[in-house]
């Protein structure tokens, strides 16, 4: 049996010191500078080109469980960039995956974690997000076996105190929602009534949600007049957006934690004839929302730069093959861009080429 956490390395040991459930990113590199220091050096590795390794002959097998029917091109990217860097690497492998509609079906997740556990995998791909996924998780983790990776999710839970995943990865919620709320606290100073739009009830919306509203209540005197679980869903989305815009019209913006979400909520702003009244944004910059922000309905959207996390889960397999274990962080995290409406096109295509130089 293989440990998931190597004994002695800078990945174990990690407190419990408050009741708060999951350790955010900052708090984390605060309490274990060891893993910061490890991050950093794994950055590079990512950042850089690909440097073939010794690997074994038999193919490596991954199973992956992604939310990815959704509007968003972020998990069908991460494979597209997964599979490109492990060939680079001289990896063989076989790659499953099972795809679902995100916050929703957690028993049809559950019935595709089990299909895919029947071909043995050495490593499983999953996300965490609805409380039911933690028991998932916490099953195949004192199982050994696969190394499990958590995609889409960088705050450890402190409550799993050394019996952590092999890998979270992806890109940091909370920090692209700051880069929002920087954007729209210099370009919306003035005061005025707004609304959030969330996702479904979950770690994604709690974590992409609040700090903008935090932001908002501490640093300007704008009013929260209303939000909404809407589930990652453009109809949703529409359908609420249309309610609230016909009954409140003096809305300045709407904030959107998520691509699909903004999209529908950019729907309900034309159809209302709002647009240059009421404006929203969007969240993680794939192709949907770039060319929404091409045509004038999104204000902003905070781009991810996003091959680097199937890049990432292609190295940390890469080291673990190499029995380097202990030189794979617990959480990288990508790097975000703040992309505005008015980006000039040079710029654009300057993100596009860094942000998917996988899956273009």
């Amino acid at each position: 049996m293989v440990a998931l956490l190597v004994a002695g390395s800078a990945r174990a040991e990690f407190g419990r010191e408050t009741p708060d459930e999951y350790w955010s990113l900052s708090e984390f590199f605060e309490n274990q500078p060891a893993q910061r220091a490890l991050t950093k050096r794994f950055s590079e590795r990512v950042a850089n080109a690909a440097m073939p390794i010794e690997a074994p002959s038999d193919p490596v097998r991954i199973a992956i469980v992604y939310p990815a029917i959704q509007a968003s091109d972020y998990w069908r990217r991460s494979i597209v960039a997964l599979e490109a860097r492990l060939d680079e690497l001289g990896i063989s492998y076989e790659l499953t995956s099972q795809f679902t509609q995100p916050g929703q079906e957690i028993r049809e997740q559950t019935r595709q974690v089990a299909e895919a556990l029947k071909s043995d995998p050495d490593y499983l791909v999953f996300t965490l997000d609805a409380l039911r996924h933690r028991v998932i998780v916490e099953r195949l983790i004192a199982r050994d076996r696969p190394k499990v990776i958590l995609q889409n999710i960088t705050t450890p839970l402190r409550i799993w105190g050394n019996e952590q995943p092999f890998l979270y990865v992806g890109f940091d919620h909370a920090s692209g929602t700051r880069f929002l709320a920087e954007y729209i606290l210099h370009t919306r100073p003035q005061p005025e009534p707004y609304a959030i739009f969330y996702g479904p009830k979950g770690l994604v919306s709690q974590t992409r949600g609040e700090p903008f509203r935090l932001a908002m209540v501490e640093r300007s005197r704008k009013r929260l007049v209303a939000s909404y679980y809407v589930g990652f869903d453009r109809e949703r989305a529409r359908q609420t957006a249309m309610t609230l815009l016909a009954r409140q019209p003096d809305i300045g913006f709407i904030f959107s934690c998520s691509t699909d979400i903004a999209l529908g909520v950019s729907d309900a702003i034309t159809e209302m004839g709002l647009d240059g009244s009421v404006s929203t944004n969007g969240w993680g910059g794939g192709s949907a929302e770039l060319e929404q922000l091409g045509n004038g309905r999104l204000a902003v959207t905070v781009m991810r730069m996003n091959d680097d996390n199937g890049v990432a889960i292609a190295e940390a397999i890469a080291l673990d093959l190499q029995g380097r274990s202990s030189d794979v962080p617990l959480v990288y995290s990508g790097a975000f861009e703040l992309v505005p409406a008015d980006t000039d096109r040079a710029r654009m295509e300057a993100l596009k080429r860094r942000a998917f130089r996988y899956s273009r």
